[in-house]
């Protein structure tokens, strides 16, 4: 990852700041991308854009506009930005399925739209998304939360397909992550067996490295120990 520009959307989150500071670690420049406030002072390597609403177009391409501006490039975009809503469907509520759709899939796709002319420009081109395993099969409560990130799973094979041979395109499929939302909401749950942010952003920078020059359109399970 030396010297590549790397954009990382939902930076502040568990995972997100997680591959951030791998990658600054592994000689990359990093931009930060999040709905929060940036609270995180510049330095020569990483900057961070806060406060940018993702599933606007305009802003989306403002921000990676904006990275693009500094470093002068961007080599690699890494869709973390997304949520998670679980609520049974006769009782929910009809907008709890737009909001899934999105913050993980507008987001996806304004910040993908937005960088591939840069991403194409850079000759080593990469986009790794964050989908999930239960989206390949649905449980009770799931149904909102699954189908959005089924729709990040074809939005990733859309892109492999269209962008080929000059763009890779991937994502990865965690289990449960262990971050410290999980641990409180399942307490009993045996947290060896979650993968870690740590774990998780190996492979992520791993689709995003030169090492994975021939490997697009692949959904990629990173299961932990589960």
């Amino acid at each position: 990852m030396n010297g590549k520009v790397v954009v990382v959307t939902g930076a502040s989150g568990a995972l997100g700041k997680v591959v951030a500071e791998v990658a600054l670690a592994r000689g990359a420049r990093v931009a930060g991308v999040d709905h929060a406030p940036a609270v995180i002072a510049a330095t020569e390597n990483r900057i961070d854009i806060g406060s940018v609403d993702l599933t606007d177009a305009t802003q989306a391409r403002n921000a990676i506009d904006a990275v693009a501006s500094h470093f002068g490039r961007v080599d690699a975009l890494i869709n973390i930005a997304g949520g998670f809503a679980f609520e049974a469907i006769a009782e929910g509520d009809p907008k709890t399925w737009q909001h899934m759709y999105a913050l993980n899939v507008l987001t996806a796709l304004n910040a993908s739209r937005s960088a591939i002319p840069y991403l194409a420009a850079s000759g080593t081109g990469r986009i790794v998304n964050v989908g999930a395993m239960g989206a390949l099969q649905a449980g009770a409560g799931m149904g909102a939360y699954a189908a959005s990130k089924a729709g990040v799973h074809r939005l990733t094979e859309a892109l492999a397909a269209e962008w080929k041979g000059s763009i890779t395109v991937n994502a990865v499929l965690p289990s449960t992550i262990d971050t410290p939302a999980n641990r409180a909401s399942m307490p009993k749950a045996d947290f060896q067996k979650w993968v870690t942010p740590q774990e998780l952003a190996n492979v992520i920078l791993f689709l995003a490295s030169d090492a994975a020059s021939a490997v697009t359109g692949a959904l990629l399970p990173v299961n932990g120990r589960v």
